[in-house]
């Protein structure tokens, strides 16, 4: 059985797979060819979100249910702007030039207000839901672009120090120190397994059933990390493996791992939670802190970006 050390006494609220909502993929990190230009007409009216069973809903009241979904409430307010900023861009690059979606098209995912009042419990949802909304409605309309078309807005809940560096497609990735994100809460994890329990997980990928059980660990070797500390290349056994993909075979909180030979198994200690790219949230909420105002924190994460507003 799979057995967890943490060095924080609880995680943070939400898990892992929020950093993706709204940033597309990590590896290669594909966003579809979409991201519809802007000028004068395209604020020439609203944008609607359809949703199974409900119809059609406003794209601004929308964001909320999705901004609640993404950052804690408790964070600071510009850093849930900023927040909002980036999942607004998200939904406007899916949309294009579009002015209707369906959500079962975005692969994102918003909440009701049942689902926020479960989720923050009732003494706090009135304070919390007006919070986020008004994170909403103090940027609406806000974007981020990048060569007059909307960026590919990736975020992560921390980094592992520093954000990494974009490809020649994501030029506005440019990584950025977060030292702050040593800080948080669940940002330092530690993961044992039996080398039955590994050598099961690393199976699960392509070439790895040709890992055998008298490899582990002492074949295990870090071949590459990238300047952010994030594994980008690690050996198992005779075969090298991208270490995204073992990161997600291990389902590990982020790819700036160590793996190593711990009481005949293996041990993970991981830095961070989320891909590393683009926004760090907690970096977000403690520049808020700091008093940096939300298009201060997302040029500081996103580089020579604009953030531009509808037209009065």
């Amino acid at each position: 059985m799979r057995r967890f050390w943490w060095f924080c006494a609880v995680a943070v609220l939400f898990p892992y797979v929020f950093t993706l909502v709204a940033s597309g993929g990590i590896h290669g990190m594909s966003g579809g060819t979409r991201g519809g230009s802007f000028g004068e007409e395209a604020w020439e009216s609203g944008r609607r979100v359809y949703l199974e069973g409900r119809g059609f809903v406003d794209g601004e009241e929308y964001l909320v249910g999705v901004v609640a979904r993404q950052m804690p409430a408790d964070y600071e307010p510009e850093a849930l702007k900023a927040q909002a900023i980036v999942a607004r861009t998200f939904l406007y690059r899916q949309m294009g030039d579009e002015r209707e979606i369906r959500e079962s098209d975005l692969n994102l995912e918003g909440m009701g207000e049942e689902q926020m009042e479960k989720m923050w419990g009732s003494p706090r949802f009135l304070e919390y839901y007006e919070k986020v909304r008004g994170a909403v409605e103090g940027t609406k309309g806000q974007v981020m672009v990048w060569e007059g078309q909307c960026v590919e807005p990736m975020f992560h809940r921390a980094s592992a120090g520093r954000t990494r560096d974009g490809d020649e497609g994501h030029p506005y990735l440019a990584g950025a120190d977060s030292g702050e994100d040593v800080e948080m809460e669940g940002y330092l994890t530690m993961t044992v397994w039996t080398a039955e329990e590994f050598l099961e997980l690393v199976k699960g990928m392509p070439q790895g059933d040709n890992v055998r059980k008298e490899q582990i660990p002492d074949t295990i070797q870090v071949i590459e990390r990238d300047g952010a500390g994030y594994v980008t290349q690690i050996q198992i056994g005779s075969h090298s493996f991208d270490g995204e993909a073992v990161r997600e075979a291990l389902e590990l909180p982020s790819a700036a791992y160590t793996l190593e030979g711990y009481e005949e198994g293996v041990r993970a200690v991981c830095r961070g939670r989320g891909h590393g790219y683009g926004l760090s949230q907690y970096g977000a909420h403690v520049k808020a802190v700091g008093g940096m105002k939300a298009e201060e924190i997302l040029a500081y994460y996103y580089k020579n970006i604009e953030i531009i507003s509808p037209e009065p």
